[in-house]
């Protein structure tokens, strides 16, 4: 017979078990439009001038700055410590919204630029991009509620020194959009 740590251990397996299945096949989702954005860029109406706006470069560190607050959260709760842990739920989520509002900034930069995404005046190009960062943005959004829902649960202090399961979920997808958020931003500023 399986005692109850014995169930719990097995219970967390399969819950991070399952969120490694979503992630990777949300990773083949993205690997499989840069492809198709690598083999667009043989045709001739391909902007091979444009250039990513400086919005994308801040949101960039922005994300980068919400996962080290989401680790940072983590580790709090391991060492008990409920304030801090608060604080850097807190800051991780004003991260990721700055995120969502520099991606629109950045978008709005590229139409400033006299770029469209739709329309009779958007290119492969700026389709592409609006896409492949309208995709991630709603991984995004998921990730926000996410972000909320372990939020909600650290105030009902459902999370303490040995049971950190949904905030640790909630970190390893955050750091998944993170780290997302990272190739895409590269392949399209180097590629």
């Amino acid at each position: 017979m399986m005692t109850i740590e014995e169930y719990t251990q097995r219970t967390e397996k399969s819950k991070k078990m399952l969120l490694w299945f979503g992630m990777v096949s949300m990773f083949m989702m993205f690997a499989g439009l840069t492809s198709a954005y690598v083999v667009s860029t043989s045709r001739p109406d391909w902007l091979n001038d444009f250039v990513l706006p400086d919005a994308f470069m801040i949101s960039t560190a922005l994300i980068i700055a919400s996962s080290v607050t989401f680790h940072l959260a983590k580790m709090a709760i391991k060492k008990g410590d409920r304030s801090a842990t608060s604080f850097w739920l807190l800051l991780t989520l004003a991260l990721g919204l700055g995120f969502v509002a520099a991606q629109f900034y950045g978008f709005d930069q590229v139409i400033k630029s006299g770029y469209f995404f739709t329309g009779p005046e958007s290119t492969v190009t700026t389709s592409f991009l609006y896409i492949v960062i309208t995709v991630h943005l709603a991984h995004l959004f998921a990730g926000l509620v996410v972000l909320l829902v372990v939020i909600y649960n650290h105030f009902k202090q459902k999370y303490n020194k040995s049971q950190t399961l949904g905030l640790e979920l909630g970190a390893m997808f955050w750091h998944f959009l993170d780290i997302l958020w990272v190739y895409l931003f590269l392949f399209f500023y180097f590629y």
